[in-house]
């Protein structure tokens, strides 16, 4: 069942709700949960999609903002809350209710949203993209126990990632963070299995992709060695090597759909290791409500750190790209070092004055 309010309001939209749910026949609320999620019109759809599919996991009231852009002065200080409700089928293992603010409504979103919150239930906020850079600090955050962003969607992700370390609260989470648990899952049995001590280790995937930073600064908080950053063309995160004395750990995935794990002293082996969709995503973070300590230390790590490591990584490189750039040059340099050394010109003999 869907319904449209127009000009409408808070109590109206719960008014409507209650009445709906007699409609259908099932009066009883049965959710765990509000899911509030803060989008555009572009990309309502996509983000309403994903939290329909991951309600099946965890009913829930799914509450949408969209802000409307006003495009004249008129419209900028006219407030006009617009309202579609969904019940039954239609939305899901919940219910739905879609916001569309207009005017100086946009900003004072969390009055609008208070009243729709399921009581004595947990509040969790969704940003697909477009998050402010203090999430706890925003309004509408402030509402949540639990705050999930994506900064894969950021337009500069890796400088998304300070921001998120800079104003991190308990309770933050991201996407990126949760796309890497199978990743961390199967690194932690392989080295549970061996007890093998890591030197190095080096993450493999694509440029600006916020899951290999976090992957990559996750191992080097945990075991304390350096970890070093390679891109390849992708899908995602390809590949991580951990190096060790017994020989090396190596977890890759070419594919985006099945990884091979190669281990010293063991074949090799084929594990599933499919890139999931947003949906799954969602329903892994609602499964937990209390703040993420692990994501929390590898966060403040910090990309920085990594990039320390950088130069004595990327030294061979640079040499090889100035032989490359060079090559006359570097040749009479090699050819002037293979060359034996002159002997020195024997000094002058001291003419002694006659007496």
């Amino acid at each position: 069942m869907k319904i449209d309010l127009t000009e409408t309001t808070s109590s109206k939209i719960n008014a409507a709700l209650v009445q709906a749910r007699r409609d259908i026949g099932t009066p009883a609320i049965g959710m765990v949960l509000t899911l509030v999620i803060v989008t555009d019109e572009e990309n309502a759809y996509d983000a309403l999609k994903s939290a329909n599919d991951a309600s099946h996991e965890h009913p829930s009231r799914i509450v949408v903002v969209v802000k409307r852009v006003s495009r004249s002065p008129r419209s900028r200080r006219d407030a006009r809350l617009d309202a579609e409700l969904r019940v039954g089928a239609d939305a899901g293992s919940g219910e739905t209710v879609v916001l569309r603010l207009h005017g100086e409504l946009v900003n004072h979103a969390q009055s609008v949203v208070l009243p729709l919150l399921l009581p004595d239930a947990p509040v969790v906020v969704w940003w697909p993209e477009g998050a402010p850079a203090d999430l706890a600090g925003d309004p509408l955050g402030a509402l949540g126990q639990r705050r999930i962003t994506d900064t894969y969607s950021s337009e500069k992700p890796i400088a998304a990632l300070g921001e998120r370390a800079a104003a991190y609260a308990p309770g933050d989470t991201d996407l990126s963070w949760t796309r890497i648990t199978p990743w961390r899952s199967m690194l932690a049995a392989a080295l549970d299995q061996q007890n093998l001590s890591v030197a190095s280790a080096t993450v493999e995937g694509e440029d600006e992709n916020p899951s290999c930073e976090l992957l990559a600064m996750w191992l080097a908080d945990r075991l304390g060695v350096p970890v070093h950053r390679a891109l390849s063309g992708g899908p995602g995160l390809t590949a991580v090597r951990l190096e060790t004395k017994d020989g090396t750990i190596v977890l890759d995935r070419a594919d985006g759909a099945l990884a091979t794990l190669c281990m010293p002293g063991q074949p090799d082996r084929a594990v599933a290791l499919k890139r999931r969709d947003t949906a799954e995503l969602l329903a892994e973070e609602l499964r937990r409500l209390d703040p993420d300590n692990t994501y929390e230390a590898s966060l403040k790590f910090g990309v920085a750190r990594l990039e320390a490591s950088a130069p004595a990584a990327a030294a061979p490189a640079k040499a090889q790209a100035v032989a490359e750039a060079e090559p006359e040059a570097t040749a009479e340099a090699t050819a002037e070092a293979k060359a034996p050394a002159k002997p020195a010109a024997k000094p002058a003999a001291k003419k002694t004055p006659a007496k």
